[in-house]
């Protein structure tokens, strides 16, 4: 299991989103404490709740027709790990 660094929920180890806030764990690794500190410094939510258009896509996503690829890739390739952070600033 592996908990998303934007909500806290536990997650598959194969997931490319979170189950939760969708957000992408991949980019999420890389680069989700630079996105956060962004909004800190602009006093906005740190982890604001994902737009339900977005949740009921995303969902969509993850059960369509190239489900079973993504998942077996993620699994063969992982995330967590997923090379050097590069900075988006």
């Amino acid at each position: 299991m592996t908990e998303c660094p934007q909500c806290g929920t536990n997650n598959e180890d194969d997931v490319k989103n979170c189950s939760k806030c969708r957000i992408n764990m991949y980019w999420a690794f890389q680069h989700f404490d630079e996105l956060a500190a962004i909004r800190k410094a602009n006093e906005l939510t740190i982890a604001p709740a994902s737009p339900t258009f977005l949740v009921e896509t995303s969902q969509k996503v993850d059960k369509g027709p190239t489900a079973g690829w993504l998942h077996n890739t993620i699994k063969k390739f992982g995330f967590k790990d997923a090379g050097k952070k590069v900075s988006t600033i």
